[in-house]
C-alpha cells in the first residue's frame, strides 16, 4: 500500500508515524511543500512548545474547543491528553505540567518534540518530499492521484490531507472541488489593538484575574489580562477573540471591549468592598489604598480616568465618587480597533467543515481513501496546548486508514 500525507507539520508527522505503525509494509511519503518540517511545533509556547493540556477530565478538555470540541470528545477517549503524555515520555522525551496545567518537555526547549518527531519517522523508513505544492487530487480506479502540476503526479492507495490552516478560502478549492463544504477561514486567538486608548501607556502591567466583555454580545472571557504597547493580550482576551472569531471578523475587528478589573460579577459587592475601605481607611488618600490588590500604575491610571483626585481621602469621595469607582473597576470601556497575531502561533477559524468528514475514522464522505488531520478542519482551540492535541487526536484517528 502507499500512502501519501499532505503536509509536514505536527498532524502530518503524526499520521505518516501511525500509518506506517499500523501498516508496516506500506511505504509512506509526507509531503511537504516548504523547505521547513514541523515549523508551528519548532516556535510554539516561545520555542518550548506547548504540547498538551494536562486537563484530566475529557469534557472540560473538549471544552477549549469552540470548533470542534463535540466531535473531538469522543475521539479523546481513544487517544486523548493522557495518551500523548504517554506517547512522548515513553520515547525518552520527558514532559511536565506547568501550574496553568500546560504541558511542556522538561528540556523546555520544542527542538526536543521536533527531534523526537523526526526520528521516529527516520526509525520507521517513512520518506520526505520537500517544496512539494500539491495542486489537485483525482480520484483513480484503486487510489487517487496527487498533482503537483498539469503533468507531475504521485498515486497513492490512500491520502491523508494535514495541511494545516489556510488564511484564505482559495488555499483550500483543491478540497472544495472535490465536494467538501468549506468554512471560510478568519482568524482566532489574537490580541486587540487599542491605537486611540491611553492605557497602552502602562504596556507591561497584568491583571491576575479580569473579566471581559464585546460590548452588546454574550460572550465572557476571563483570566489573566496583560496591557501591551498595542493594546491588551492575555488569555481573558484570547478566549474572547477565539469563541468571538466569527463575530468578531464580522464586525471588521471594531467594537468596545468591557473589563471588569475587579473579577466580581455583582457590583453590589463591589460596593460593598468599596465601603468597607472608607468605613476602615476613610483618612487615607485614594491613591495609597488599592482595592482588589490592582499594580499600582494601573489604580492611578484608574483613578484619574474617573477624573478622582490622587491625593483626595476616602471619606470624601462621596456617593458620585463611589458610583465612579464602581464604573471604571467593574464596567470600564476600550474602542478596539484591529487585531494582532498572538505571538507566532497564526491559528485559523475555518477549513473543511466536520460535515463533509467521517469524526469516527477522519476518512472525507466525497472521496473515498481520503482523510484529513489537523488545522485544515475547522477545528480550533484557546490557546494553552489544546491546537496541538487536535493535531495528535486526528493524526491518530487518520492514522488507522478506517474506512
Amino acid at each position: 500500500m502507499k500512502i501519501g500525507i499532505i503536509g509536514g507539520g505536527a498532524a502530518g508527522f503524526f499520521a505518516a508515524i501511525q500509518a506506517k505503525t499500523n501498516y508496516p509494509e506500506s511505504t509512506v511519503i509526507i509531503i511537504e511543500k516548504s523547505k521547513k518540517l514541523l515549523a508551528k511545533v519548532k516556535i510554539s509556547g516561545g520555542g518550548r512548545c506547548n504540547v498538551t493540556n494536562a486537563e484530566t477530565s475529557i469534557s472540560e478538555l473538549s471544552k477549549a474547543y469552540p470548533r470542534g470540541g463535540k466531535q473531538l470528545k469522543k475521539l479523546f477517549q481513544e487517544f486523548g491528553n493522557e495518551h500523548t503524555l504517554e506517547w512522548f515520555t515513553s520515547r525518552d522525551v520527558p514532559l511536565y505540567a506547568q501550574e496553568d496545567q500546560r504541558v511542556f518537555p522538561v528540556s523546555d526547549n520544542s527542538q526536543s518534540i521536533v527531534d523526537c518527531l523526526m526520528s521516529e519517522v527516520e526509525k520507521l523508513g517513512i520518506t520526505i518530499k520537500m517544496e512539494s505544492t500539491v495542486k489537485q487530487l483525482e480520484k483513480t480506479v484503486g487510489g487517487i492521484n496527487v498533482f503537483f502540476d498539469d503533468v507531475n503526479s504521485l498515486f497513492f492507495n490512500k491520502v491523508i490531507v494535514a495541511s494545516g490552516g489556510s488564511p484564505k478560502k482559495d488555499g483550500l478549492r483543491w478540497l472544495e472541488k472535490l465536494g467538501h463544504e468549506i468554512k471560510s477561514p478568519v482568524p482566532s486567538l489574537f490580541t486587540f489593538n487599542m491605537p486611540k486608548e491611553k492605557v497602552k501607556s502602562l504596556m507591561g502591567v497584568a491583571v491576575e484575574n479580569a473579566t471581559t466583555k464585546i460590548q452588546g454580545e454574550k460572550l465572557v472571557g476571563n483570566g489573566p489580562l496583560l496591557i501591551t504597547h498595542w493594546g491588551m493580550s492575555g488569555p481573558a482576551v484570547l478566549v474572547l477573540s477565539s469563541f468571538g472569531a466569527r463575530l468578531l471578523a464580522d464586525k471588521n475587528y471594531q467594537f468596545n471591549l468591557q473589563v471588569n478589573w475587579t473579577n466580581e460579577q455583582n457590583q453590589d459587592v463591589v460596593r460593598e468592598e468599596i465601603q468597607a475601605i472608607i468605613s476602615e481607611h476613610g483618612q487615607k488618600q485614594l491613591q495609597n489604598m488599592r482595592p482588589y490588590n490592582l499594580p499600582s500604575r494601573l489604580w492611578v491610571f484608574l483613578l484619574e480616568k474617573a477624573e478622582l483626585p490622587l491625593t483626595q481621602k476616602w471619606d470624601e469621595i462621596g456617593k458620585k465618587g463611589v458610583h465612579k469607582l464602581i464604573e471604571v473597576l467593574a464596567n470600564d470601556v476600550y474602542e478596539v480597533s484591529g487585531k494582532t497575531t498572538f505571538k507566532e502561533e497564526f491559528v485559523t477559524c475555518g477549513g473543511v467543515s466536520l460535515n463533509s468528514v467521517n469524526m469516527k475514522t477522519m476518512e472525507s464522505k466525497h472521496l473515498p481513501g481520503l482523510y484529513f488531520a489537523g488545522e485544515v478542519l475547522d477545528i480550533d482551540a484557546i490557546t494553552g496546548g489544546y491546537n496541538f492535541q487536535a493535531a495528535w487526536t486526528t493524526g491518530f484517528i487518520a492514522g488507522k486508514l478506517n474506512s
